[in-house]
């Protein structure tokens, strides 16, 4: 069988992931690298695997997916096996309900408060050459130091955020949280004890420690 193609950079977070969740169930797949500077991703080419103009796109024989939590349900659902984490929870109604609650939250209310942080403490002035702002830096933190309010109440009571199982839920917020870790802002998280034993349980799995250490190779990251 043909692996999987997954199209984008190594260092992108939606990227990340979408491989998070293909290394949690041991799927072969290739990186297709699409190259920013040359637009590569607004050709027609790539247009005609997501119309937006943005990565990740992802290709199984004549499937064909765009947007990375999506992807990521795909991808859990297909290689479903008796060796890997359940981790959508699909035969439990209720836990399947958790799972599904805890995914939009941290698509609509961690990712962004959180990922404006990364932006201007890494990406934007390695890619851009701009400096910080840090007016919008302290903007965010004050967000996301609310959002984690919620997420230490959440972990006191779980292991995970759906519950005491890892879930999508809990991988979804991988990659932009591997890069906030290595802003000067790291240490909001040690106000938050049950937020940073769930952190540390989660990069400590196989998955995350691989893609660590590519991600980190990528975008020039040194780890401790």
């Amino acid at each position: 069988m043909a692996p999987v193609k997954v199209f984008g950079s190594a260092r992108s977070t939606n990227v990340a992931r979408v491989l998070v969740c293909l290394e949690e169930v041991g799927a072969e797949y290739e990186l297709v690298n699409i190259d920013f500077r040359a637009k590569e991703h607004k050709g027609p080419e790539h247009l005609a695997r997501n119309p937006f103009g943005q990565i990740p796109a992802f290709q199984d024989g004549d499937v064909v997916l765009f947007e990375s939590r999506a992807i990521a349900k795909y991808i859990l659902r297909k290689y479903k096996s008796a060796e890997a984490d359940d981790l959508l929870r699909d035969g439990d109604l209720k836990e399947a309900a958790m799972v599904d609650v805890w995914t939009e939250v941290e698509a609509h209310q961690y990712h962004p408060a959180l990922s404006p942080v990364v932006y201007e403490c890494l990406i934007y002035p390695a890619t851009r050459g701009v400096p910080t702002n840090h007016k919008a830096v302290d903007e965010s933190l004050e967000k996301l130091g609310k959002v984690l309010d919620v997420y230490e109440a959440r972990l006191s009571k779980h292991a995970y955020l759906a519950g005491d199982f890892v879930s999508v839920a809990d991988l979804s917020h991988f990659p932009f949280t591997f890069y906030f870790m290595a802003t000067p802002h790291a240490s909001l998280f040690d106000s938050y004890p049950h937020v940073r034993a769930w952190w540390q349980r989660l990069v400590e799995r196989p998955s995350m420690k691989k893609l660590g250490a590519t991600m980190a190779a990528a975008a020039g990251i040194k780890q401790a």
